[in-house]
């Protein structure tokens, strides 16, 4: 697919017109990997040790700015949650994840020993208070609590479909037109991908991304924020990252199938093409700020929508109910 292709097709359903230089101006290392001129950072929420500074420690400097840790390191910290079903990475300053990941295979789909009717939403009690989201933060929002990890990907066990109702796996997001409707096929076309893959690996999150200000023609980020305190974050758009695996009837073949998508926090008609939101993956990196199979060689990363054809499938399950075999009418008032 081409970049024009992709661009137009994102600038068609909303997105503004930010969203082509935003996404296409820069560096265009696909791969993510820092250059031989970059300094490396150290992992994980720690920094690593300060370098040495010969010349400060020859005029017998005291500056020492990793003494301030004694008192505790700031942040930020990322709250990682293993869950049955899906794994999440916490975002503590918008209340909404940074990315979740999940795993499903045919297997997985297949077996229904859950019911959603037996699960409630519910906060996150591994989140400290004040940075947790909590259930009157949505009420009354106009927003529903959008799973990311969907609950439909959990059946085949009970506790881990109550799991993907936790907050921390929830963003807000528009109801009718998104979560209830094109979000929700997307969703289904990505558990369907189990027919043809044996091993489907998908990471869902929110995005908040640059608009074209009309008034003084500069792009800008804004989104709204809900809550009592007004406190979470309504992401601008989602991206889902699709990684499928070993293709079925075929053996020793370890290449991965990828296709990434990103689509506005609003109504989208049904009849949108899915491939109108497929970005590259290097785009959905720099929008993030999220590195994506940086340890899998360029020739072993196949287009997953050239293997397969990348539709929504609408289902529609009021038209598919039987009709009355004669109409139906209130009964007439007595003495009528």
């Amino acid at each position: 697919m081409s970049i024009r292709t992709t661009v137009s097709g994102l600038l068609g359903i909303g997105v503004g017109t930010g969203i082509a230089s935003f996404f296409w101006n820069g560096s265009s290392n696909s791969g993510g990997t820092p250059t031989s001129t970059e300094t490396p950072v150290s992992s994980g929420n720690l920094p690593s040790q300060p370098l040495p500074n010969d010349k400060l420690r020859l005029v017998g400097s005291n500056v020492d700015p990793s003494s301030f840790f004694q008192y505790g390191f700031p942040g930020p910290i990322h709250d990682l949650q293993n869950r049955g079903e899906f794994i999440s990475c916490y975002d503590r300053c918008k209340r909404n994840p940074y990315w979740v990941l999940e795993h499903v295979t045919s297997e997985s789909i297949s077996v229904s020993n859950a019911d959603r009717k037996n699960s409630v939403f519910k906060e996150d009690e591994q989140i400290p208070e004040i940075f947790r989201g909590k259930l009157k933060d949505y009420f009354r929002s106009g927003y529903d609590r959008g799973h990311q990890a969907p609950a439909a990907d959990a059946k085949y066990d009970q506790k881990a479909m109550n799991e993907t109702f936790y907050l921390t796996n929830m963003c807000p997001q528009v109801g009718d037109g998104f979560n209830r409707d094109y979000w929700a096929h997307l969703e289904y076309f990505c558990r369907q991908l189990t027919s043809s893959y044996d091993s489907v690996r998908i990471v869902t999150g929110p995005l908040y991304l640059p608009k074209l200000d009309p008034i003084d023609g500069k792009y800008k980020v804004t989104y709204e924020v809900i809550g009592n305190p007004p406190n979470i974050a309504v992401p601008t758009h989602f991206f889902k990252l699709i990684v499928a695996e070993s293709p079925k009837k075929q053996t020793n073949n370890d290449n991965i199938s990828v296709a990434a998508f990103v689509l506005p926090n609003a109504p989208i008609p049904n009849e949108t093409k899915l491939t109108d939101f497929e970005v590259p993956v290097e785009a959905l990196e720099r929008s993030s700020g999220l590195q994506f199979l940086t340890k899998v060689p360029e020739k072993k990363k196949k287009e997953l929508c050239k293997e397969v054809k990348c539709q929504i499938v609408v289902r529609e399950f009021q038209k598919a109910l039987p009709k009355p075999s004669k109409p139906l009418s209130l009964p007439s008032p007595k003495g009528i």
